[in-house]
């Protein structure tokens, strides 16, 4: 049953009908669209504050660009809650019957609107860029764009994807959603290069998208619904690549969210009045049995250290990250690049402990078998969140297994 069908929504069958639409009507649509994301995120959980961030931006973006024409790839695809509802899917979040209608990721099986069944990081540009290539040897002239953002700037794939797309000849938009924050807070040198064009209002000196060549442009307020209009009507059609920084709030319309961005980022199902989860996590658990061991090691005065790509929540590694933080390493969303330090630390005599999610670490499997395996090192990891998953066929948690059971040096136990 449609809980709330004075909506605007209820009249957004896909992006023409959006155009018709006043200012203030995008903006009455973007408090539904929030009220909407907190409602279905309480009853079934899912993730939270990166899409309370985008929504003015994807409203903007769909009301200027002549989708599926134009076409945007979305970087993570966790942030696709707004674009989802005014792509045709608006019932699986207005009508509690209808939730489990459409999965969390871009989707192509889902949607015209979806243009690849995306859920890990820093690909979007280089997906783009590919499309982009391909539609001028097609003699086509519709937009591509890749929005990338929320963390996924600090994996390597997407410096490889910049340094291709900046030298494109032809129509390619990055937009950068800079919300200064990953799942938790963003990590690396770019956190100062944004930082810098943030405080300038996009006109500091040491600007890293010039540098490689770009037309760069800023939108301080990414939350301005005309703002963003603004901003992509004067990029739209442009003959050249282009990257629009765009300065959002992650959390956007929920209190708990912007007091704690770590916590909101993914919640599992809450109470809406209290913000508190409806079955809290049990203690102890396999995760504080591994960091008590950890701590133990610390307080011995052994040389251990804590390594995870972005994901501290996930093992409870908060205590140790503000009580040890010379014996934590958060390297960003960059899983290569976890397993390659935790190798060079081994190779110093340390002692790594590496913690990845089981869906994200098929993208180290080269430094496993190139760094870790081919020059037999010491290093320990903890694989979580195996197992299958209904939310995507990119969160299927049981491919660690065959990788790196397969490889030499590598002892991996399963425990049963």
């Amino acid at each position: 049953m449609n809980k709330h069908p004075d909506y605007l929504l209820n009249k957004i069958s896909g992006p023409k009908d959006l155009k018709k639409l006043s200012i203030p009507e995008m903006e009455k649509l973007a408090k539904e669209i929030r009220t909407l994301i907190l409602e279905k995120d309480a009853a079934k959980g899912g993730h939270l504050g990166p899409d309370l961030g985008i929504v003015e931006a994807t409203i903007a973006y769909h009301y200027v660009f002549d989708a599926p024409k134009d076409k945007i790839v979305w970087d993570v695809s966790h942030q696709t809650y707004p674009h989802k509802m005014l792509t045709g899917r608006a019932q699986a979040w207005l009508d509690p019957n209808h939730y489990d209608d459409v999965t969390p990721f871009t989707n192509p099986d889902e949607s015209p609107y979806d243009y690849f069944a995306i859920g890990h990081t820093s690909t979007s540009v280089a997906l783009a860029t590919g499309m982009a290539r391909a539609r001028d040897l097609m003699g086509g002239h519709e937009n591509i764009t890749a929005l990338i953002g929320d963390g996924s700037m600090t994996g390597g794939l997407a410096y490889e994807g910049f340094n291709n797309a900046a030298i494109e000849k032809h129509n390619l938009v990055i937009v950068v959603n800079d919300n200064q924050w990953s799942i938790d807070k963003n990590v690396s040198g770019l956190v100062t290069a944004l930082k810098k064009l943030r405080d300038s209002n996009g006109e500091a000196a040491e600007n890293p998208f010039k540098a490689m060549g770009f037309d760069y442009r800023y939108v301080a307020d990414g939350n301005n619904i005309q703002d963003m209009i603004n901003a992509f009507k004067a990029v739209k059609d442009v003959d050249h690549p282009i990257l629009l920084h765009i300065n959002t709030l992650k959390g956007k319309g929920y209190s708990p969210a912007l007091k704690d961005e770590e916590f909101h980022h993914w919640v599992i199902p809450f109470d809406l009045k209290t913000d508190k989860p409806l079955t809290p996590e049990k203690k102890p658990n396999p995760n504080t049995v591994a960091t008590d061991v950890i701590k133990e090691q610390i307080k011995a005065g052994n040389k251990i250290i804590a390594i995870n790509a972005a994901i501290p929540s996930n093992f409870d590694l908060d205590e140790i990250k503000d009580k040890y933080p010379d014996h934590y390493k958060d390297v960003g969303i960059a899983e290569q690049e976890s397993v390659a330090f935790a190798t060079g630390f081994a190779k110093e005599g340390g002692t790594p402990v590496l913690f990845e999610n089981s869906s994200f670490l098929q993208r180290a499997f080269d430094q496993l078998s190139h760094d870790t395996a081919a020059n037999d090192l010491p290093v320990v990891m903890m694989v979580g969140a195996g197992g299958i998953s209904s939310e995507s066929k990119t969160h299927l948690g049981m491919f660690d297994q065959v990788l790196i059971s397969n490889l030499p040096n590598w002892i991996y136990l399963a425990p049963t």
